[in-house]
């Protein structure tokens, strides 16, 4: 155990968190997502996990220590729902409360079409698969900056 840090993020997890740099992105999925075969293309190459937690848990423990961009839109991108791209399910509305209170205000997540959010999370520094079991429990965020103390 380490004070301070939430003790929900492991090793690996850390690891990779303060290895990302600003404008990164990082891939939370849930347990349908193909994590490994999406995590093989990312720059760590490999899926993490974190199986025992949910989507909106996993999302605290991680945004506990990752600040999220301020600079871009798409900061926060949601997989859409298939038929109905609008709707957002409620894993998806309790991730965008962790999102509201980690940031301290309301900043809507951006939608992605399912291709077009395989596509995005390819691209990702890497992947962690929670133990999500609820259908479109997927976000990709995008680290952002820890300015300096004044």
């Amino acid at each position: 155990m380490l004070k301070g840090i939430d003790h929900r993020l492991n090793a690996d997890v850390l690891q990779v968190l303060r290895a990302m740099g600003h404008g990164d992105t990082l891939v939370l999925t849930d347990l349908n997502f193909p994590a490994e075969q999406v995590a093989r293309a990312t720059l760590r190459g490999q899926v993490l996990r974190m199986e025992n937690l949910t989507l909106a848990g996993a999302a605290q423990a991680v945004l506990s220590v990752l600040p999220l961009d301020t600079f871009v839109a798409d900061f926060a991108m949601r997989m859409e729902m298939v038929d109905a791209p609008d709707t957002i399910p409620p894993v998806q509305a309790e991730l965008q409360a962790e999102i509201d209170h980690a940031e301290g205000r309301p900043r809507p997540m951006l939608g992605l079409r399912r291709f077009e959010f395989y596509d995005r999370a390819r691209e990702a520094y890497a992947v962690i698969q929670t133990g999500e079991r609820r259908f479109y429990g997927n976000v990709i965020l995008r680290k952002g900056v820890i300015g300096p103390k004044d």
